[in-house]
């Protein structure tokens, strides 16, 4: 099996499937913040190659300039930057979402988001904010759980139903926090009530200090494309405070930005895939 495959998608490749390049782009999405730093060993054990695999795809991504290496301990090179700066820039994120994630946080602080899901995940393609704590990265392509995340929870909700309990029935959700909901039948009734509610609220699921607001971001036909959130400080802002002072305002942003992800055929491309 291909490293980031999941169970049933080896039968789902098609005939063209390059093996070798999936190993390469494996090897790059397993440096993290915690693994800044990995011998070959490490980087093979990471996303299961044998160390020869490991070694002919290290130095290739080395000679490309994506990964350097020092002490023998490999690591990720600025270059790896203009990959994300490609899509950042041909999608036209700065144009087309900035602007209302902007107005957000100057009408309530703290900081506003947009993500899409990603098998499990929800990675953030849009994010703006003004707060300095330390805490869980909502940056641009940065991926969590989509269960433990208000964007996810939305994302979920606009799946259809055989599709979710899939998704449900895949997950094993990690203990991130004491308040993170990891029972699968509680995970499913919160989506189920996203769906009747049209919007998600957490509480210090995906880290201590964050309490969200999310709405989804829909096409012309009503899908759920993307989700849109607005947080604070938990302590300094409540579910309810968040729903009351926020949530018409967020659903504004939400329209506005499906209206003008429509307008962007490469953008709608991306995102509604």
């Amino acid at each position: 099996m291909t490293p980031g495959d999941q169970p049933d998608q080896q039968n789902t490749r098609p005939a063209e499937f390059v093996e070798a390049l999936a190993k390469g782009i494996a090897i790059l999405e397993c440096f993290d913040a915690t693994h800044a730093e990995m011998t070959l060993s490490e980087v093979a054990r990471r996303v299961g190659l044998t160390p020869a695999a490991t070694r002919r795809s290290l130095i290739t991504l080395q000679t490309l300039g994506y990964v350097g290496q020092k002490n023998k301990r490999f690591h990720l090179t600025p270059k790896i930057m203009t990959l994300g700066s490609a899509f950042y820039f041909s999608a036209r994120i700065d144009e087309v979402l900035l602007p209302d994630l902007r107005g957000l946080v100057e009408s309530f602080g703290d900081a506003s988001s947009v993500g899409t899901l990603d098998g499990l995940d929800v990675i953030y393609i849009a994010h703006y904010s003004v707060q300095r704590a330390r805490r869980a990265a909502a940056v641009v392509g940065a991926r969590y759980p989509a269960c433990s995340t208000s964007l996810g929870r939305v994302l979920l909700a606009g799946l259809p139903d055989d599709a979710l309990k899939s998704y449900i029935a895949r997950i094993e959700p990690a203990p991130l926090t004491s308040r993170t909901i990891i029972d699968p039948d509680e995970l499913y009734r919160e989506v189920l009530a996203v769906r009747e509610t049209g919007y998600s609220t957490t509480v210090d699921q995906l880290d201590y200090g964050i309490t969200a607001l999310a709405v989804p971001i829909r096409d012309p036909e009503g899908k759920t494309i993307a989700a849109l959130n607005t947080s604070g400080y938990t302590g300094l802002v409540t579910p309810e405070s968040l729903v009351a002072e926020r949530l018409p305002e967020l659903r504004a942003a939400a329209s506005r930005i499906a209206h003008a992800i429509s307008r962007y055929p490469i953008l709608q491309s991306i995102i509604g895939t």
